[in-house]
């Protein structure tokens, strides 16, 4: 009665996890239902809405202003002005009125020159000016090409940033692409592993129904079956938090669907596409001085050189030619003026500008410009370093993924041979389930260690294809 009451026991507890299983187990309904998305279609994306990415080129777009301002000095500035005054009072009111009379026998005394004061400036009640203002720098003791020079520079540096954080932004997807291809492997392996368990739990519950095993190798088989649902459960969880991390980066609401098309179990791992030229040509010739981030620092070094230059060129005197062309109208009648009423100005002049003493501006200003410069020489020299290292190390990962990844087909192949050999034998009654619990937790570590190792490869081989632009460190 009670081996039938235990029976019965198992079989319940049979059918609750067989529940569990199909219900609160089961696979998200988005990985059947939604198209796959390659790796060259998840980067697209990235770069379209990524918002690291659309800063580092307005930054471009700002450098380019910073030319546009830069060479402008070198240039005329050309100036139109119009103004309108209308005199409310003026002290030169009324002045010439009360001489009109005595003007004429003065001018009649003085030769007979006969002088309109009415056309005089002075006390005008309305006055028109129309003005053109012309200005040619001659001569800036190099002020202007230091700052052309900068302003170019500048352009490279945003250039040279814009595309690190492109390289950056690539990278990063690419590690969570196949961090959630892993999860999806990984998802597999446990489920595989809970099967397998179950079929063994299965048999081993016939076999001691038909009284041809013990209720110590029923339990055993029972054990490892519940041992592995857990699993189970943290693989399924750890792949929600892959997906969450790729969707980021996609910029994907969660109710989207979303699923990866990828393969890690595959005997032979081709290069990721998208990356798989720069992969060869890094391979030949490893980017060391030639990476992004060494040449902005070499960039803000001929910045800082610039700045100096500039500081220095305050000292010097400035020429520029000057010309002005103006009319200006007084009407003798009414308040609009006519044809004849304006008078023309017209002025052609050179000007300098010598600094005699500047509060020591001059000095502090050169000083700190050489301190900038002293310092984007040693980080030059440091980045220089850096960048050495840092692409060593990934050469090195590079070969180490691949070792792994060739040692773990060998590992693989064994473990399923003796994971299908345990299982023979223990259907055949010549092993226990101790045995055969050993195998297949042996079997599912090789796939779960063949499945990191690719995953690993495809990350080492995109951080190489990478190398040039990305910044020192990335991982």
């Amino acid at each position: 009665m009670k081996g039938e009451l235990r029976i019965v026991g198992l079989r319940t507890v049979g059918l609750v996890i067989a529940g569990l299983m199909s219900v609160g187990l089961a696979a998200p309904a988005f990985a059947q239902s939604a198209p796959k998305m390659t790796l060259v279609e998840a980067l697209k994306i990235a770069e379209e809405r990524s918002e690291t990415l659309a800063q580092a080129r307005a930054g471009e777009t700002r450098a380019e202003a910073d030319k546009l301002r830069a060479n402008s000095g070198r240039l005329p500035n050309i100036n139109f002005t119009a103004s309108y005054d209308r005199t409310l009072a003026s002290e030169f009111s009324g002045i010439f009125d009360s001489s009109s009379s005595s003007g004429s026998s003065s001018s009649s005394s003085s030769g007979g020159s006969d002088v309109d004061f009415s056309k005089l400036p002075f006390g005008q009640r309305n006055v028109y000016r129309a003005t053109f203002s012309f200005s040619q720098p001659l001569y800036t003791g190099g002020r202007v090409t230091a700052q052309r020079k900068q302003a170019d520079l500048g352009r490279e540096n945003a250039s040279l940033a814009s595309s690190a954080a492109l390289a950056q932004l690539q990278l990063e997807v690419t590690k969570a692409f196949y961090d959630s291809a892993l999860a999806d492997r990984l998802v597999a392996i446990a489920e595989s592993g809970l099967e397998q368990a179950t079929a063994a739990f299965e048999q081993t519950r016939k076999e001691f129904e038909a009284g041809r095993k013990p209720e110590f190798e029923l339990l055993r088989a029972q054990v490892a079956r519940d041992n592995q649902q857990p699993i189970v459960i943290r693989r399924r969880a750890d792949r929600e938090t892959a997906y969450l991390r790729l969707r980021q980066l996609l910029k994907m609401p969660k109710p989207e669907p979303l699923a990866i098309d990828v393969e890690l179990d595959v005997a032979s791992l081709p290069a990721p596409a998208p990356f798989a030229a720069d992969l060869e040509t890094s391979r030949m010739e490893p980017p060391k001085a030639t990476r992004s981030q060494v040449a902005q620092a070499e960039t803000l070094v001929q910045v800082r050189e610039a700045a100096v230059a500039i500081a220095k060129a305050e000292r010097l005197p400035a020429v520029n030619l000057t010309s002005s062309f103006g009319k200006v109208g007084y009407p003798s009648s009414g308040a609009f003026p006519g044809f004849d009423d304006f008078r023309t100005n017209a002025t052609l002049g050179v000007q300098v500008s010598v600094p005699l003493f500047s509060g020591f501006r001059i000095q502090g200003d050169t000083l700190a410009a050489s301190a900038d410069l002293t310092a984007s020489q040693a980080q030059r020299n440091q980045t220089k370093a850096l960048a050495g290292l840092d692409t060593e190390t990934a050469i090195q990962e590079l070969a180490s993924a691949e070792a792994a990844w060739q040692a773990s087909a060998g590992t693989i192949q064994q473990a399923q041979r003796a994971y299908e050999i345990a299982d023979l034998r223990y259907r055949e009654g010549l092993s226990t389930q101790l045995e055969l619990s050993d195998s297949r937790l042996s079997l599912q570590i090789a796939q779960a260690n063949r499945a990191q190792a690719a995953r690993d490869l495809q990350i080492a081989r995109t951080r190489v294809a990478l190398l040039k632009n990305l910044p020192i460190g990335a991982r």
